[in-house]
């Protein structure tokens, strides 16, 4: 038996009211596709998708459109699609069908959703292909059982997942991250908690983490593996490495290989503008610093570039807007999307002395930490509060997350 593990695709991620907005879409989707072309070549007995298929549970109609377009040759090469939700799939309104409910009703997925008891005891029921519903599929003689995002205590419901299952050869495809390997801040489980679903399954297909990792047991065998996202979803990615595992199994031995995919160039580069005079100074060295930055870049396709502004000036850092520094960069360069952090500081001297004002980051950070040390509710949560806060303030100036992401970001925090 041969298949493919991936996950995190992020359809519908974009820049929005950026210049490369309509081509950032399409790298996900030009993603997938490759990964389907090679599950139809290499005929494939099924292709495992670990949640985070899309980048929100609110997608517009047109994405849904192209999905269907992409998992195409998937449905008439007979190769089931089985997938799970992840928390950017996930719709907090349960009224509503979800996309992802509607792709299992259309038969381009199966998608993996366990029923609960009252007890809180997990079950598996089997997949209905009239309903696209279930928590568990039989493919020839191996189980796979799917268990999406349930969040920050998916730890503690290891046991009774486990206790659910009653069946051998088994495999587990599961949305969370692992906080020894995963940079995901939220919905997370310790490796120690993980380590019991390697006595009930055989392979444990994860996602959330959007770089690829391997879990061993205290033993040293691997049982649990995260692909990472094949594409690069947001700075921060750009030195992982980036792809899916294509697995074979012989005689209930599971051997992945991980084959890389080739994702849009993501570069983001540190401009030391330490000791600048004044501002055409500094854009001077700025410009010198990113070429020399960028010269060892290759490939036709247009980068993602993030560049960070640091270093002491004497000058305020608001001379140095972004509209100046952009078009500074169209002298020479055109990335798909470029995103600035100034983190200047300036410098003033008073009868002599040096004095250090802070930078405006410093500033609203020190806001934050002020406002929320206030409420004795808070107190000693202040450091990941005010990140938490600040990210939440960059997405959505990014324009780069919906509501049920942001309300999902909120009720972890609760």
């Amino acid at each position: 038996m041969r298949f493919i593990h991936t996950a995190d695709i992020h359809l519908g991620k974009t820049y929005r009211n950026s210049l490369g907005e309509a081509e950032r879409y399409e790298d996900f989707f030009r993603c997938l596709s490759g990964i389907v072309e090679s599950a139809v070549d290499e005929n494939v007995d099924f292709v495992l998708i670990g949640g985070d298929l899309f980048h929100t549970g609110q997608i517009l109609p047109k994405t849904f459109a192209k999905t269907i377009e992409i998992l195409q040759p998937l449905k008439e090469a007979c190769i089931p699609c089985i997938a799970i939700e992840g928390n950017h799939d996930w719709i907090h309104r349960r009224n509503n069908i979800s996309w992802m409910e509607a792709l299992s009703e259309m038969g381009y997925i199966r998608l993996l959703r366990p029923g609960r008891s009252e007890d809180g005891s997990y079950r598996f029921d089997p997949f209905d292909n009239e309903t696209g519903m279930g928590g568990h599929i039989k493919i020839g003689d191996l189980n796979i059982y799917g268990l999406g995002y349930i969040g920050s205590q998916a730890g503690s419901h290891v046991e009774r997942i486990c206790e659910a299952v009653a069946t051998e050869n088994n495999l587990l495809l599961f949305h969370v991250g692992i906080w020894k390997y995963s940079p995901v801040e939220i919905g997370n489980m310790k490796i120690e908690e993980a380590h019991p679903l390697a006595d009930k399954f055989s392979y444990v297909a994860l996602g959330h983490g959007h770089k690829p990792y391997v879990i061993e047991t205290p033993e040293g065998e691997p049982y649990a593996y995260n692909p990472g996202a094949p594409e690069r979803v947001n700075f921060g990615e750009e030195k992982y490495a980036k792809g899916y595992y294509f697995v074979e199994v012989d005689a209930g031995i599971f051997s992945p290989e991980f084959m890389p995919t080739n994702p849009r160039p993501m570069l983001v580069e540190v401009i030391n503008l330490d000791g600048a005079a004044d501002a055409d100074l500094a854009l001077a060295s700025f410009r010198e610093q990113v070429k020399e930055k960028l010269a060892a870049q290759t490939g036709a396709r247009a980068p993602l570039l993030e560049l960070k502004l640091a270093g002491r000036i004497a000058f305020h850092p608001f001379e140095l807007g972004r509209e100046r520094l952009r078009l500074a960069l169209d002298e020479f360069t055109a990335p798909l999307h470029l995103e600035i952090k100034n983190h200047l500081s300036l410098v003033a001297r008073t009868k002599g002395e040096e004095v250090v004002k802070k930078s405006l980051a410093e500033i609203e950070n020190d806001v934050l930490h002020e406002l929320i040390g206030a409420h004795s509710k808070y107190q000693g949560g202040e450091e990941e509060l005010a990140k938490l806060s600040l990210a939440i303030r960059n997405l959505v100036l990014k324009g780069d997350v919906e509501d049920d992401e942001l309300l999902s970001l909120f009720s972890e925090m609760v």
